[in-house]
């Protein structure tokens, strides 16, 4: 990838966490029995360094990932800018108090965009978290973008 995204299209740590604030549409990957890739998109917070999202624990992203934890996912909210990692990821129970800081983090997204009835939807749902444990992370943004 050095020989693709030069030093001065890169992002350091510094600039990739001032860019993922709040909400971060990913197209996440996942793999089939099979062996086939399986995208599509999902929201995430970028929390302590990591993407962390969730889905119906009986989803078939959530499934996969149970099953085969390996994952890309790519945040690429324009052309200017994107962020791709490739990891596993870690799966957790949403309710777990170990990851009330995590809870947090999203009442704190949602409950603006959604109202005060998204704790009440959280506090029902049947869900998984996940956090990507990223093995590499790319970074690009164009050329006087910020980051």
């Amino acid at each position: 990838m050095r020989s693709v995204i030069s030093d001065d299209r890169r992002v350091d740590a510094a600039g990739v966490c001032a860019r993922l604030q709040g909400m971060c549409l990913l197209v996440l990957a996942t793999v089939t029995a099979d062996g086939r890739p399986l995208a599509g998109p999902v929201d995430s917070i970028f929390f302590r360094g990591s993407f962390w999202f969730s889905s119906g624990r009986n989803s078939v992203r959530m499934r996969h990932l149970a099953e085969r934890p390996a994952v890309s996912a790519s945040h690429l909210p324009a052309e200017e800018f994107a962020v791709t990692v490739h990891g596993r990821a870690e799966l957790f129970d949403l309710r777990d108090r170990a990851y009330a800081d995590y809870r947090r983090a999203v009442l704190d997204v949602y409950i603006p965009k959604q109202g005060p009835e998204f704790e009440t939807w959280l506090d029902t749902v049947d869900a998984l978290g996940a956090r990507i444990t990223a093995d590499k992370m790319f970074t690009f943004h164009t050329v006087g973008g910020t980051g």
